[in-house]
């Protein structure tokens, strides 16, 4: 079936006139609504006692929707009806009066009221004043926009998602062009604004252009405050919008009905793309999605002309769309981080490792969706692959050879912490040795031994199954390792032994000169 995302709305008319979405009652009473408009129906019902038509009039939606969203939260269809009220015979007071003085104020009618008997209170019969009262009519106009004039922008949530011990919020970038309905959906981690300047950065790549309006929501992405028409943009927003030349138009507060045409590309994204979807992984899911953009997005029917596909339509618009930049726009979150006492830096709920020359020093973070760059003084301290995960340490070997280099007392708390991340259950063992008074630094050594020849996952396991069968030595752990090896048919490993005051971190072998060897061999000859 061809979704129909509707036509767009602008507030750019005289006062008085409402733009409205080009659609049709049908559609209206069809419309989805947000979890937080069914939220407000129903507080304005339950707590406020609000009519469905005061309901569906304050908050701009069908009356039929809100009787709807109301039935579904066990509202039985009797209980829409019309409640008595007290202020019921005084309802022709209150039309005539406002009929022959339609500025009287409530108070004045409700005192009016009271004087012929009513003895319900101010607040609740004002708002029944409010219902007769005469609104001046709003004109609503239909508005079609130009090839390439305008686009809609949006977040949508889908949930949470997992990677490793972390779990992150699964966010949906939507970009719909007006004219076209052309749609762009890529998946983030979560609603910064650096992925928010990246999906329009990959938006305006997978468009070949820009549309000269871009239409938000309120969200604090775009718009940091807003007092009535007083709007303060989010300053990275506009660096963006002064590249690629477009300009930002939030939608009235309150109007989300102003850009339909995202709000019911979302909802086609729920319905005919993520739903029963299975996917790996974030590029993996995008991958999908930008297939579907292509695909079964593109080749539904064009709502704003049936004789033609969403595909056929872009083609067109795309000539209307200002051209792109010729440098690039390069988004990257950053950030100021002291570095404690350990070379690490904290980001993201992950601990990247630096140059020991910064402990102590405030360095800054900057990091995009692959890379984490670390730069002191403008010289780049630490560069590492983002990690997504929750609570792991990111290394780099040569920050850790400069440290051990500099200060040799930090390979003992080097080792506890290399044997916590390798082997977790190390720390149980650690902790035993510690009650029984014998020396941990010579278990960690021989631990860390046993992990340069064995390998993390063989140390794991035999010390998870030295501490089951109750002993916490170490020659319980070497057994176990070498009867794991023994079952798998293969030879103990081969350890090299270094000078005691080598370590295997620290090490520099030198290679020995094979000039003697060839000495011997011309000497061999000569005989």
């Amino acid at each position: 079936m061809a979704a129909d995302f509707g036509a767009v709305p602008s507030r750019d008319l005289n006062p008085g006139v409402v733009v409205v979405e080009d659609t049709n009652d049908e559609e209206a009473e069809n419309m989805p609504i947000t979890k937080e408009i069914e939220a407000e129906i129903l507080r304005l019902y339950h707590a406020e006692h609000w009519l469905l038509n005061t309901i569906a009039r304050q908050l701009h939606i069908h009356h039929s929707t809100v009787k709807r969203t109301l039935q579904r939260n066990g509202i039985q269809p009797q209980r829409l009806h019309l409640r008595t009220s007290i202020a019921d015979p005084y309802i022709e007071l209150i039309k005539s009066t406002l009929q022959k003085y339609p500025t009287i104020t409530g108070r004045r009618i409700w005192e009016m009221a009271k004087s012929r008997g009513y003895k319900g209170g101010y607040d609740h019969f004002t708002d029944i004043v409010a219902r007769y009262r005469q609104r001046p009519a709003e004109a609503f106009m239909r508005l079609r926009t130009f090839p390439g004039e305008q686009a809609q922008v949006d977040w949508a949530h889908f949930g949470t998602f997992k990677v490793g011990n972390a779990e992150r919020r699964l966010l949906a970038f939507v970009m719909v062009l007006s004219w076209s309905r052309q749609v762009f959906l890529r998946f983030y981690p979560g609603d910064s604004t650096s992925n928010f300047l990246d999906g329009h950065v990959h938006a305006f790549n997978f468009f070949g252009g820009v549309a000269r309006e871009l239409l938000y929501d309120n969200l604090k992405s775009a718009v940091l405050e807003r007092i009535g028409d007083a709007i303060r943009f989010n300053p990275d927003l506009l660096d963006l919008a002064a590249r690629y030349r477009f300009a930002p138009k939030p939608v009235a507060p309150a109007r989300g009905n102003e850009k339909g045409r995202v709000e019911r590309a979302i909802q086609y994204v729920r319905t005919a793309f993520f739903a029963a979807r299975q996917w790996s992984d974030l590029d993996d899911l995008n991958k999908q999605a930008l297939d579907w953009c292509l695909g079964t997005a593109a080749e539904r029917r064009c709502p704003g002309d049936k004789n033609k596909t969403v595909a056929e339509a872009f083609l067109e618009e795309q000539t209307q769309l200002l051209p792109l930049p010729s440098d690039p726009f390069y988004v990257r979150e950053r950030t100021q981080v002291k570095v404690g006492k350990t070379p690490y830096v904290r980001f993201d709920l992950n601990d990247y490792s630096v140059s020991p020359d910064v402990v102590g020093k405030t360095v800054t973070v900057s990091a995009d969706l692959n890379t984490v760059i670390v730069t002191y003084e403008g010289g780049v301290v630490a560069e590492h692959r983002r990690c997504f995960d929750k609570g792991r340490q990111l290394e780099d070997g040569l920050h850790f050879e400069q440290l051990i280099e500099t200060k040799r007392a930090a390979k003992k708390h080097r080792g506890f912490d290399r044997l916590y991340h390798a082997a977790p259950s190390s720390k149980v063992l650690l902790e035993a040795t510690a009650l029984r008074g014998s020396s941990l630094g010579w278990i960690t050594k021989n631990l860390l031994q046993m992990l340069e020849l064995y390998g993390p996952a063989e140390l794991e396991a035999a010390i998870k199954e030295a501490l089951s069968c109750g002993s916490s030595h170490f020659s319980a752990v070497r057994q176990v390792l070498e009867q794991r090896r023994r079952n798998k048919g293969l030879t103990p490993p081969v350890q090299l032994s270094l000078p005691a005051h080598a370590s295997g971190l620290s090490a520099r072998i030198k290679p020995h000169s094979l000039a003697s060897y060839d000495k011997l061999t011309d000497d061999t000859k000569g005989e």
